[in-house]
């Protein structure tokens, strides 16, 4: 499995993506970003917009993800927000069609799943996919989830539900 790390989105990087400014998005995280980021705007206005209602938001949410050790950006990840009041933390993960098929996403999931087992608050791990998405689907086979239910999205429609305990052995 790939190596990858991930790099904190601050507000400012958020900004810069969603004015399409690359150059000033890198600056702000520190770290060169890429062409996919930007594409993926909609999304930093709903983060940046998370972490203007909650500051703490922004330790959870909002990260590039980079292959270890070149430093390339191959996608993002994080969680939907902090834990919520029964300790559950919903995992996002989206790898650059560029560097599919790789094992990144994999290899960004194993760490979101130590990100969340390493924080006592977090219960439980939830991911929700569409039935038709078989990568992902293929992504969390093996890290414990099982299917608990089904949702409707609005942006995505019919989406199953699925839950993974946090590991206390982990922590």
């Amino acid at each position: 499995m790939p190596a990858i790390r991930f790099v904190k989105l601050p507000p400012a990087a958020l900004t810069a993506l969603i004015e399409g400014d690359l150059d000033a998005a890198s600056q702000a995280a520190g770290t060169p970003l890429s062409q996919y980021l930007v594409d993926e705007n909609w999304l930093w206005q709903i983060r940046r917009d998370d972490i203007a209602k909650n500051p703490e938001a922004a330790d959870w949410i909002a990260r590039a993800a980079l292959a270890d050790p070149d430093g390339v950006v191959v996608g993002h990840g994080g969680f939907h927000g902090p834990p919520d009041a029964d300790g559950v933390v919903e995992v996002a993960y989206s790898v650059d069609p560029l560097h599919r098929r790789r094992g990144y996403a994999k290899a960004m999931l194993r760490a979101l799943l130590e990100r969340a087992d390493g924080d006592p608050r977090v219960t439980a791990v939830r991911a929700s996919i569409r039935p038709d998405n078989v990568g992902s689907r293929a992504t969390i086979k093996g890290f414990g989830f099982k299917k608990i239910g089904e949702q409707w999205d609005p942006e995505d429609g019919l989406e199953d539900v699925y839950l993974r305990p946090a590991k206390p052995a982990a922590r």
